[in-house]
C-alpha cells in the first residue's frame, strides 16, 4: 500500500472516530441536530497530510538519515556549534548584543519571562553536571533551588543581610545540602537513587510547609528586597532590569564553569564514573569524591539561581518549589541531551518559554508540548544535541615508536 492511500485510510478513519464528538451537536432548545460536517472534514486534513509526515520521518528514521540537513558551513564540532571559528564568533556577537538590548527594546513582560528562562538555564547545567557528567538520577533537585531561595528570606527576615551577603551564602548552604544527600546515596544507582533523591525534595518541601515557626509555612516570607545598586533607588521596572543583566551575567559565568568543568580531570572522572563505575575504580578514581563532587557542585548552582529568584520575585513560599519543578528541570536535561551544554540552553529555552508564547492556543498548548515531548522521544531520544565525545588520534610518530618497539 503507497504512503499516500495510508495516510487516505487514517484520515477517514479519524473522521469516523471523531465524527460523533465533532461533527454532531445536540440543539435541546428547538429539539433538532446540528451537523458540523466541516470540523470533521478540517480535522480529515490535517490527519492526512500529518500521517504523510509521520510516515516520511519513520521512513528517514529506518535508513538512518537526519531529519534535517544543516548546510555544509554549519557543521556541528565537539561543543554542538559550528565548526567554521567567523561563523561561531558572528553567531556569538550576535547573540550577546541581542541578549543585552532584550531589556532596552522588550516590555516588563519579556524581560520577566527572559529572567525566569535563565534562571532555568542555570538550574538545568547545574543538573547537567548530576545527571549529564555523573550519571546520577537525581529526581529532588528543586530542593536545592529551595535551599538558596529560603536562605536569602531568612536572613535577611532575621539578621538584616543583603543580596550580595547571601549569594555567596545560598550556594554555600545549598553545596552543603548536596553533600548531605550525597553521603548517604554513595552506593545507590539508578531507580533506587531516584526514589531516594525524590524523598529529599519532598521533605524539603513539606518542613518548609510546616516549620511555620521559621519558614512561615504556607504564607511563605515576603517582602524580600531587591539587589541594590551602589545605595541608588530603583523602581520595579529598573530593578527588573537589573536583575536581567546580573541573571545573564550569572548564565555567562555558569556556562564557562560548566565548560572548564567538563573538559577538566574532574569532569572526564565523572564521565568515567557515568559510563563504568567498576572499570573507573580499577583505573584509579576516586568514586566517593567524584560523586559527592559532582552532588556539591550541581547543587551550588542550584542554591545561586534560588538567592536571584527570591530577589526576582520578592515572595517565596512552598508552592514554587514542588516535584513539577524538578521534573521540568530533569526533562531540560533529557531533551537537550545528557552532557551537551548547548543542547541544555537550548531545552530550557524552549520549555520555559514555549507555553508563555503559546497562550494564544491556551486551550490546546498542553497537547502541542506533550506531542512535541512524544516525537522528541521517538526520533531522538538522544536529545537535540547528543552528548559529545572525544576523538584521539595517534601521531605518526608515536605510531613509529609503537611498532619499533
Amino acid at each position: 500500500m503507497s504512503r499516500i492511500s495510508k495516510a487516505f485510510f487514517t484520515a477517514l478513519w479519524f473522521m469516523l472516530l471523531t465524527l460523533p464528538v465533532m461533527g454532531i451537536k445536540l440543539n435541546l432548545m428547538e429539539n433538532r441536530v446540528d451537523w458540523r460536517l466541516d470540523r470533521v472534514l478540517y480535522l480529515g486534513v490535517a490527519a492526512f497530510f500529518l500521517s504523510m509526515l509521520w510516515t516520511w520521518l519513520f521512513s528517514r528514521k529506518k535508513r538512518n538519515l537526519p531529519l534535517i540537513k544543516a548546510p555544509a558551513f554549519i557543521k556541528i564540532d565537539f561543543y554542538g556549534l559550528s565548526a567554521n571559528r567567523a561563523v561561531r564568533r558572528g553567531f556569538f556577537a550576535s547573540l550577546i548584543l541581542g541578549l543585552i538590548a532584550v531589556p532596552l527594546l522588550a516590555s516588563f513582560y519579556q524581560t520577566n519571562i527572559m529572567i525566569s528562562a535563565m534562571l532555568y538555564i542555570m538550574l538545568a547545567l547545574g543538573l547537567n553536571i548530576v545527571v549529564g557528567l555523573a550519571g546520577q538520577l537525581v529526581l529532588g533537585y528543586v530542593a536545592f533551588y529551595a535551599v538558596g531561595a529560603y536562605a536569602y528570606g531568612l536572613l535577611h527576615q532575621y539578621f538584616g543581610f543583603g543580596f550580595w551577603i547571601c549569594l555567596p551564602v545560598g550556594g554555600i548552604l545549598a553545596a552543603l545540602f548536596g553533600l548531605g544527600l550525597g553521603f548517604p546515596v554513595l552506593r545507590l544507582r539508578g531507580d533506587y537513587l531516584a526514589i531516594v533523591t525524590l524523598g529529599f525534595g519532598e521533605i524539603a518541601r513539606l518542613a518548609m510547609l510546616n516549620w511555620t515557626s521559621l519558614t512561615g509555612g504556607p504564607r511563605g516570607i515576603s517582602d524580600i528586597p531587591r539587589p541594590g545598586f551602589f545605595g541608588i533607588p530603583l523602581n520595579i521596572n529598573e530593578a527588573t532590569i537589573y536583575i536581567y543583566y546580573l541573571a545573564l551575567i550569572a548564565v555567562c559565568l555558569t556556562v564557562v564553569v560548566v565548560l572548564r568543568l567538563k573538559n577538566s580531570r574532574v569532569g572526564l572522572a565523572l564521565q568515567a564514573v557515568r559510563e563504568d563505575e567498576i572499570a573507573s575504580e580499577a583505573m584509579g578514581i576516586d568514586i566517593t569524591r567524584a560523586k559527592l563532587s559532582a552532588f556539591a557542585l550541581g547543587s551550588c548552582w542550584a542554591g545561586f539561581a534560588g538567592v536571584i529568584f527570591a530577589a526576582k520575585t520578592t515572595f517565596i513560599n512552598p508552592a514554587s518549589f514542588t516535584f513539577m519543578e524538578s521534573a521540568m528541570i530533569l526533562s531540560m536535561v533529557v531533551l537537550g541531551g545528557m552532557g551537551s551544554i548547548s543542547g541544555v540552553i537550548i531545552a530550557a529555552v524552549i520549555l520555559i518559554m514555549a507555553p508563555e508564547y503559546l497562550r494564544a492556543f491556551s486551550e490546546y498548548r498542553m497537547l502541542i508540548f506533550g506531542a512535541i515531548m512524544v516525537l522528541m522521544m521517538i526520533f531522538r531520544p538522544q536529545g537535540l544535541v547528543s552528548g559529545e565525545k572525544r576523538d584521539y588520534q595517534v601521531s605518526a610518530l608515536a605510531r613509529k615508536e609503537a611498532d619499533a618497539q
